[in-house]
């Protein structure tokens, strides 16, 4: 029985072809294959994941710079293409433009994007009215797409312009003192280590899964985001302190490695580790519904409640101002008056008061 070929892990633009033999995976290079005067068999290299993989596109196609297309499915693919040559944004951001726009590739597909306006933009949102979050990454990915497009001179106006994100409700809600207490009880071995990490450094998932040991400066942790190249250093609280002492320090590479199966000691990706999470999740019932990046909200919330700054939290979990402000909006108002109202009578306690010193009347003999 002849084996079936799995499809490249990337979408392909023109001219490029993938060929696999003996269980190996090749890429090359040709023009007019198939056709009866085929251009040249150029290999590339083996992963196209690689910003030199399509640097090498580039320079076969001999140019550096967009070339005309007469589609939008061509002009998408340059987009993304010059997106992994330049390696200016990380993998999972371009993954993530290639998901969210298969919609506009699909509808617009064959069409010239000289001819797209706002309105067919706008059309396309008002379709997924019932999935709000899913339209929001639509426009965010029509907004880069459309930038870069415009400034190559593949269309004349803004596809974004004038349209508003959806409005949504929910949102990674952080984690309530009853989850919080049921993950601590319940959760075992790597799954609950991750946890804990996410939940005390409020670290993105793509971040909390490559620290490690050699990450450790001065009592936090110093490195630098992979979505947003940022640096920051994010202090080790006490109750993370306490867990890692359980943990072995002279093992290098991240805290968070596979514990089971074939990829045993390997380390886990931000998808790898959610799905696993997720599948551990379902079995407490305490935890449904919960979500690793709420505990990045959770985080954020405890900073705040703490009496810190919105920037001093930013510098600590590489996170936009506005970013936390979002997450904060879900702090429990109740628990922070409360807290408020303790802080207050604190205050009012430990303040001296200021006593008068009486001052003796002058005799009236003295007065002259």
């Amino acid at each position: 029985m002849r084996r079936r070929r799995e499809k490249a892990s990337v979408s392909l633009p023109k001219n490029v072809h993938r060929v696999v033999a003996r269980g190996r995976e090749y890429f090359y290079f040709q023009t007019g294959r198939g056709s009866q005067s085929p251009g040249p068999r150029l290999p590339l290299p083996r992963d196209p994941h690689s910003p030199q993989f399509w640097a090498a596109i580039h320079q076969h196609r001999g140019s550096s710079v967009a070339v005309p297309a007469d589609t939008f499915i061509s002009v998408l693919d340059e987009w993304l293409m010059q997106l992994r040559a330049a390696d200016e944004v990380t993998a999972t951001t371009i993954t993530f433009y290639e998901q969210s726009s298969r919609i506009a590739r699909s509808a617009w597909g064959s069409l010239s994007p000289r001819g797209l306006k706002p309105v067919h933009v706008q059309a396309i949102i008002n379709g997924m009215a019932d999935r709000p979050a899913a339209a929001n990454n639509f426009l965010s990915t029509m907004r880069s797409f459309s930038k870069w497009a415009k400034l190559n001179e593949f269309i004349a106006i803004n596809l974004t312009e004038g349209i508003s994100p959806r409005k949504t409700e929910g949102g990674h809600k952080p984690w309530t003192p009853e989850q919080l207490e049921a993950a601590d009880k319940k959760l075992t071995g790597v799954i609950r280590r991750g946890v804990i990490l996410y939940q005390h450094t409020g670290m993105r998932g793509s971040d909390a899964v490559r620290v490690g040991p050699e990450h450790i400066d001065d009592e936090g942790f110093s490195l630098t985001t992979l979505k947003k190249g940022r640096d920051i250093y994010c202090p080790i609280l006490p109750e993370l302190a306490k867990e890692m002492q359980t943990w072995d320090m002279a093992a290098p590479g991240p805290f968070l490695k596979q514990e089971e199966g074939r990829g045993a000691g390997k380390p886990y990706t931000r998808k790898l580790f959610s799905r696993h999470f997720k599948d551990i999740r379902d079995t407490i019932p305490e935890l449904a519904g919960v979500t690793l990046h709420g505990l990045r909200c959770t985080a954020v919330i405890r900073l705040r409640r703490a009496g810190l700054e919105i920037g001093q939290i930013g510098d600590i979990v590489g996170m936009s101002l506005a970013t936390i402000e979002r997450y904060c909006r879900f702090a429990d108002r109740k628990q922070s008056g409360k807290a408020a109202l303790a802080t207050l009578l604190r205050n009012e306690r430990n303040a001296k008061t200021v006593k008068r010193r009486k001052t003796a009347n002058p005799k009236l003999n003295d007065i002259k």
